[in-house]
């Protein structure tokens, strides 16, 4: 197999971002954001999708969560599809719809090299601690734009903490399933030969 891994960096006036990914990793993390819960929510999207990850971002949260969380959301997005190269016999399509507790998300995703998101739910809760719930909702959408993943996703509970880590976790076993390497193919799984 070949090796799946990609670094990237983004540096604006708003955040310093570094991020390493290892797709066919072990669920190793150093993550550093800034946001306690932020920080939690990338590290349970790490050893859920298997994939070993770095996330340092020294971001503006003097303002507040909005640009520390949607940078990171790029440069993973960005890294992703690095590390995926050409997408050579990749699964291409997954869903996972995962529980916690009396929540539940489900994510559906083609990595189709056609960015497109899709959201339904509301959070229960405004914010989790320092983490505006939201933020979640504009994670996944930014990390399918910059991805090029279609993605559909959807959250349903009573506790925004449960809400969002549903969410995380879901996105990360879907990411897992559809980017892992299928045996039987040695193309790319598409009619037009690319993705």
């Amino acid at each position: 197999m070949t090796d799946r891994t990609a670094a990237r960096t983004r540096s604006t006036a708003e955040t310093d971002i570094e991020v390493t990914l290892e797709i066919d990793g072990d669920g190793e993390s150093t993550i550093e954001t800034g946001i306690g819960f932020f920080d939690h929510m990338l590290e349970a999207f790490a050893k859920h999708g298997l994939f070993d990850l770095t996330v340092r971002c020294d971001g503006d949260l003097e303002i507040d969560d909005h640009h520390t969380v949607e940078d990171v959301a790029i440069t993973l997005g960005e890294t992703f599809e690095e590390a995926l190269g050409d997408k050579r016999g990749i699964v291409r399509y997954a869903d996972r719809a995962v529980p916690l507790d009396e929540a539940v998300a489900e994510t559906v995703v083609d990595v189709s090299g056609r960015p497109r998101f899709y959201f339904e739910g509301e959070f229960s809760q405004p914010t989790i601690g320092e983490f505006t719930s939201d933020m979640a909702r504009h994670f996944a959408e930014s990390l399918a734009l910059n991805a090029g993943l279609t993605l559909h996703t959807s959250i349903k509970g009573e506790n925004a903490h449960h809400e969002t880590e549903a969410l995380f976790k879901s996105l990360a076993r879907a990411l897992d399933d559809a980017t892992r390497i299928d045996d039987r193919r040695s193309d790319t799984p598409s009619t037009k030969g690319t993705l």
